[in-house]
């Protein structure tokens, strides 16, 4: 009898997890409110005569439903406090299943029209003599390529100097002044830096209607070279400053105290925001089509003629169509708004090796 009672006493519910849900129950909730509102967006689409149906509102009313839910069932079972623990976590993950929808839809929406065209006469066949189907954005990505490399030749070099000035060297009004400059570049439009462009070769050149590839290369550095100063400038204030005192206490000149201490321990970061930089400037179109312009053939000379580009090449083949072959090209179109997207996805990859490679190593 007094083991029996003994047991009875020992059978107290744990208080640490007395009164909680599941930890599967919050998926459960979330899963049946995106089914709930899901057919109530397809019943009501249907009634509509919509003929698709609309995942991403599907998606977002699902997560509103859920935060309903998810507090009610918390407050139900766990208490007023855990509720608003539940509440706010699960507004979190709304807010990132938000930011997701346009991406993925954007994805999907490139992916689904643009894999038509992606084979191999897009990538082997320019737009010389083609009229309809066919054809392809060889002459483009070679003029995308050459232009961007152009800019990294110039923007590199100016940036990082002036990132260095700046932390190294730079005091006083002018030091400011160059900061304040580099920040008000940094939010200039784009379509600006292609007048600035146009207006300084036909200065130069004394041609109205001056095209080329250099010039499309000059009006995008001036919209990387605010980013890799930027982006430079902070990755050298990190240098931790006991090792230029380390290099100054051993006599080694401050020039080489830079080039051999301070910029080898930063190079990850410097690497990875030019990186950014190129991926930034490669989709820019407006200043492209001002100094650089359109053409249908292969230019492989930046500094002569007109150069085509996978930006204006996309805006060129959606905008400008015939009638017999307005789904040619809004084809190409889609395929090279894919291909760009492939390229800046590459490119951020890239940045992420590097960063990785290049990072100082710790330990033993």
């Amino acid at each position: 009898m007094a083991v029996a009672t003994a047991s009875k006493r020992t059978a107290v519910p744990n208080r640490l997890t007395h009164g909680r849900l599941p930890k599967w129950a919050p998926w459960v909730i979330l899963a049946g409110s995106w089914i709930v509102m899901g057919t109530i967006v397809a019943i009501v689409g249907a009634a509509d005569g919509a003929a698709d149906f609309n995942i991403g509102l599907a998606v977002f009313l699902g997560q509103i439903l859920f935060l309903v839910a998810v507090w009610v069932i918390a407050y139900l079972v766990e208490g007023g406090r855990q509720a608003k623990d539940r509440f706010v976590t699960g507004l979190v993950g709304t807010a990132f299943v938000i930011a997701l929808i346009p991406l993925i839809s954007l994805a999907y929406t490139v992916i689904v029209n643009g894999a038509a065209r992606f084979d191999l006469t897009f990538f082997t066949w320019t737009m010389r003599n083609v009229i309809g189907e066919g054809g392809g954005a060889l002459h483009a990505l070679v003029g995308t390529l050459q232009i961007t490399l152009l800019a990294t030749l110039i923007s590199v070099p100016v940036g990082l100097l002036t990132a260095v000035y700046l932390v190294e060297y730079g005091r006083g009004w002018f030091a400011r002044s160059i900061t304040f400059l580099v920040d008000v570049m940094t939010g200039i439009p784009s379509i600006v830096a292609g007048l600035f462009a146009f207006a300084l070769f036909a200065l130069i050149t004394g041609e109205a209607g001056f095209r080329s590839g250099f010039g499309g290369a000059v009006a995008l550095s001036l919209l990387m070279i605010p980013v890799v100063v930027r982006s430079s400038e902070e990755m050298l204030r990190i240098v931790p400053n006991e090792l230029r005192e380390a290099s100054y206490a051993l006599g080694v000149p401050k020039y080489r105290t830079i080039l051999r201490i301070v910029i080898p321990t930063s190079i990850a970061g410097i690497a990875t925001g030019v990186t950014i930089a190129i991926a930034r400037i490669i989709g820019e179109t407006a200043p492209l089509l001002i100094i650089a312009g359109t053409s249908k053939s292969m230019n492989w000379n930046p500094f002569d003629g007109r150069m085509m580009t996978l930006p204006v090449f996309a805006y060129d083949s959606y905008t400008t169509y015939g009638v017999a072959d307005k789904v040619a090209q809004q084809d190409r179109a889609w395929a090279a708004a894919l291909l760009l997207i492939l390229i800046v996805m590459v490119l951020n990859l890239l940045a992420r090796l590097i960063a990785k490679f290049f990072a100082p190593k710790t330990g033993r």
